[in-house]
């Protein structure tokens, strides 16, 4: 059944797979074709795909990428999404100062209308960064690349750590927390948020502690748990957590944001996951 699309070329290569343009020689759509790099020898992939697959056909809302179909050829998995061509990382290439005021509200809102039906849905999408946030060019985002995306654990049960791009990562996943939940996300829609409005990522770390000294800089010390969790962790074995100086909170920084705007980052950006505003709040807010 891949047999009727016809390959346009090559769009991006992802940690598990490569994604071609193609073309569907009956009806003359143009696709996206996301092919897993392995056959099902690779247990990892397939579980990986398999994962992607059952997610993927659970969630069927406009911000979300459609998947129209699962094809196999040659014991490779295909999938089939609707193509869109614009990414916020190619807007915000082409505006190096930030976007518009209006078109940040409009993309922000409905990247906080899909990962609160993944949240309502108990998914976590845990890679949110301006590559996967999709632009069609009517302008109505569809967020992509649910390859890391998780179903909540189970009360008790852990997660495996993984390295989304570092930039948008939250503190308890920097640290290690192994009992993260819907709020990494809340985290990585701040950031991104800040780097609409601005044309520069928030805090652009170079190392996990590079990262969290940009995060302490602005926000100031970890949670307790969290410190606690970095001392025992082994990556920073031998390691002391930064010593802020003086802070630069985001108002210092940015000066010429609105009262308004700032109070939806904060609400974005606390260090205590817990006092992140959860999506379904955060569309409520005076911002829109």
């Amino acid at each position: 059944e891949m047999d009727k699309y016809e390959s346009l070329g090559l769009v991006g290569e992802g940690s598990y797979g490569m994604v071609m343009k193609c073309r569907n020689r009956e009806t003359g759509r143009i696709v996206a074709v996301k092919k897993f790099l392995e056959s099902d020898d690779d247990k990892t992939v397939k579980k990986i795909a398999m994962r992607e697959i059952k997610m993927l056909k659970q969630l069927r809302h406009e911000n979300l990428v459609n998947l129209l179909e699962v094809c196999k050829k040659k014991r490779r998995w295909y999938l089939v999404f609707e193509f869109v061509d614009r990414t916020v990382l190619d807007d915000l290439e082409q505006h190096p100062n930030g976007l518009d005021h209006s078109r940040v509200r409009k993309y922000l809102f409905q990247i906080l209308k899909a990962i609160a039906f993944c949240h309502h849905h108990n998914i976590i999408h845990r890679d949110i960064k301006p590559e996967n946030i999709l632009v069609s060019q009517y302008g109505v985002v569809k967020l992509c690349d649910f390859g890391f995306a998780r179903t909540m654990a189970a009360p008790g049960e852990v997660y495996t750590d993984y390295v989304a791009t570092r930039w948008y990562r939250a503190p308890e996943l920097l640290v290690g927390d192994t009992k993260y939940g819907k709020a990494v996300d809340v985290w990585a829609i701040g950031c991104l948020f800040v780097e609409m409005l601005t044309g520069d990522p928030l805090f652009p770390g170079d190392s996990d502690i590079d990262q969290l000294y940009h995060i302490m800089r602005c926000f100031g010390n970890l949670t307790p748990r969290h410190q606690e969790l970095f001392y025992k962790n082994p990556i920073f074995a031998g390691v002391r957590l930064p010593e802020i100086k003086e802070k630069e909170p985001v108002e210092r920084r940015y000066p010429k944001l609105s009262p308004t705007v700032l109070d939806l980052i904060k609400k974005c950006l606390q260090i205590d996951p817990d006092k992140r505003l959860p999506c379904s709040d955060l569309l409520q807010h005076e911002y829109f």
